[in-house]
């Protein structure tokens, strides 16, 4: 299984997007133990969206759709508060 997810700074609420193929809350651990430059500036971060694909071309496909402008209007208006 494959997964799609967004989060949210707490910081500064800026999102990360990303894929991953282990278990949506270990990925957000290492998000949140700093393991990339991005994260390691913005965390703390929480889980804001996912998705979950059998396929991982097509959670590639989902992720960057998700970065482009369409997407991310898409994440404004499905998260918004």
């Amino acid at each position: 299984m494959f997964c799609v997810y967004v989060l949210k700074s707490l910081r500064n609420n800026k999102r990360y997007i990303g894929y991953t193929g282990k278990s949506v809350e270990e990925r957000l651990r290492e998000h949140n133990s700093g393991t990339n430059i991005f994260t390691r500036q913005n965390k703390p971060f929480v889980l804001i969206y996912k998705e979950e694909y059998s396929i991982k071309s097509e959670a590639i496909k989902r992720e960057k759709f998700l970065k482009s402008g369409i997407g991310r209007k898409f994440l404004d208006d499905t998260t918004r508060p």
